[in-house]
């Protein structure tokens, strides 16, 4: 016996309503004149990368860069739907001093070793090829290595949010010198089987 009979119109507004809470909201992140999105927290910088790295060991954080390409779907998924994530963003913040490289673009970068190319010539040197790719360094580089020979860890790629938050912990707690990544994410952020 039915008591009372929902319209069709209310069920349908109803399953749209539950579905919009059920999937993440965007972040609305601005692109510069260049394409790429800009976040707030992104620094801008020359692109010297040892100057770069003094500012980020002053103020207490990690260096960071990140290469995108303008159209590129995933670097629009990361500033869209993983990095807002309220936990990635505060780690962000916290944590990491992040400089954006333009895989085609004719800005002048100095590596860690002088080398002084433009900003696609320098992604070339590093043999990037896909975008986003996130390039973790350590708090120093020694004396002639570029910035992918000093990197603690390179992440190439839009990665899901559990994945890409192991990462930015992983780093932040210099993991790296006690636990392969793999291990230290089954350890630490897969759910129990």
């Amino acid at each position: 016996m039915k008591l009372f009979a929902i319209p069709a119109a209310v069920r349908s507004l109803a399953g749209v309503i539950l579905i919009g809470l059920a999937t993440p909201a965007l972040a609305d992140v601005p692109l510069g004149d260049d394409g790429l999105h800009k976040p707030d927290w992104l620094q801008e910088t020359f692109l010297d990368l040892r100057e770069d790295l003094a500012d980020a060991n002053a103020q207490g954080k990690r260096m960071m860069i990140m290469i995108e390409q303008r159209g590129c779907i995933y670097c629009t998924k990361m500033h869209e739907k993983i990095l807002p994530d309220p936990r990635i963003d505060a780690l962000i913040r916290e944590a990491f001093f992040i400089v954006q490289m333009n895989l085609y673009g004719d800005l002048e970068v100095t590596d860690f070793d002088g080398t002084v190319l433009s900003e696609k010539d320098m992604a070339r040197r590093w043999n990037t090829v896909f975008t986003p790719t996130m390039i973790f360094l350590p708090e120093e580089v020694p004396e002639g290595e570029t910035a992918v020979e000093a990197a603690v860890a390179i992440m190439p790629g839009a990665f899901e949010r559990l994945t890409t938050l192991a990462m930015f912990t992983w780093v932040r707690d210099k993991e790296y010198d006690n636990i392969d990544f793999q291990r230290y994410f089954a350890e630490n952020f897969s759910p129990p089987q």
